[in-house]
This record gives structure tokens, sequence and C-alpha cells, in this order.
């Protein structure tokens, strides 16, 4: 089950990101939404309302959860360099998850969205110092988190969710 869950492994922070790694992180949150529109490419709506795991979202809402996710994760960002060591949101994904649109709507608006957010942040994380990636936020469950940590974090989960749903369609067949 936790390879079905954790095609890519589970997050793992990194010690002591350095420019090459953060690089590879921007690089990655960049790629996401050409990633997500490729292994979603041609899916029916029988398909994209399949759970990728037993108990899982279908990929319908997993599509739905990533602008959702990164919607939130851009403004921790933005948090993050304006104020000191702000206090950020936490959200119930899997309540935003069973929400009507999550579950029902179409899928284009949501790869569009997230063409357009990764567009803006990626322009945004280009441009930040070693020392603007050092400093905190405080999230409520997670305690208190460095830019780097939520760069690292937001690059695994991209992959994350693409990795589950192209390993649905391979254990499919589709």
């Amino acid at each position: 089950m936790d390879d079905t869950r954790y095609p890519v492994g589970r997050f793992e922070r990194p010690a002591s990101p350095d420019p090459a790694l953060r690089s590879l992180f921007i690089s990655q949150i960049a790629d996401a939404p050409q990633a997500l529109r490729r292994v979603v490419a041609g899916l029916s709506d029988r398909q994209l309302d399949t759970p990728y795991r037993p108990d899982g979202w279908t990929v319908r809402q997993v599509v739905h959860h990533l602008p959702d996710s990164h919607v939130n994760a851009y403004v921790r960002f933005k948090l993050g360099m304006t104020e000191h060591q702000p206090t950020v949101k936490p959200y119930r994904e899997e309540r935003w998850a069973e929400l009507p649109d999550a579950r029902s709507g179409p899928v284009e608006p949501s790869l569009q969205l997230l063409d357009v957010l990764h567009d803006r942040w990626v322009r945004f994380l280009r441009n930040l110092t070693p020392d603007d990636f050092a400093r905190t936020v405080n999230h409520p469950d997670n305690g208190i988190m460095t830019l780097d940590h939520l760069l690292a974090l937001y690059a695994w989960h991209g992959r994350h969710h693409v990795a589950q749903i192209a390993a649905l369609r391979k254990r499919e067949l589709w």
C-alpha cells in the first residue's frame, strides 16, 4: 500500500539545501504543470473518476488538489517574504477534495490554474536569495518551517501526485 500511496517515496527534508539543490527544486516546480497535463492526457471521465489507490482520491480529485495546495503554498511563500515568521493557515485538504468542484468538475480549469500559478511562482522563486530561503513561517501543524523546507516539500508534492496517476495508468494499462 505504501508504494501505491507514495510512489516517489515519502517526503524527506534535505538537511542543508545548496544553490544547485534549490535550482533543481525550482525546476521541478516549473515542470509540474506540464507533467500533470501529460499524465492525464486522453483520460476519459470514467478514468478521471477512478481512485489512484483503494480508499484514495480519484484522479480528478488529485488534479484539483494540486492547484488548491499550490495556491496555499504560493501565499505561504509571499507571507514568509513580507512578514516576520507569520503563522500560516492550514487547510483541510481532505474536505476540499470532497467539495463538488473537486469531485466532479472538469479538470481543464485546474490545469490552467496550475499553469499560470506555477509561472508566477517560479518567477518569484528564481529571484530569492539564500537569505530569503532561510526566512521562516510558523505552520500550526508542522511548526517553524524555512522557505527552503517549503521549496523542497512542494517540489516533491507535484512529483508525488503525478507519479500516483502515472502508476495507476500503468497498473490499468491506460
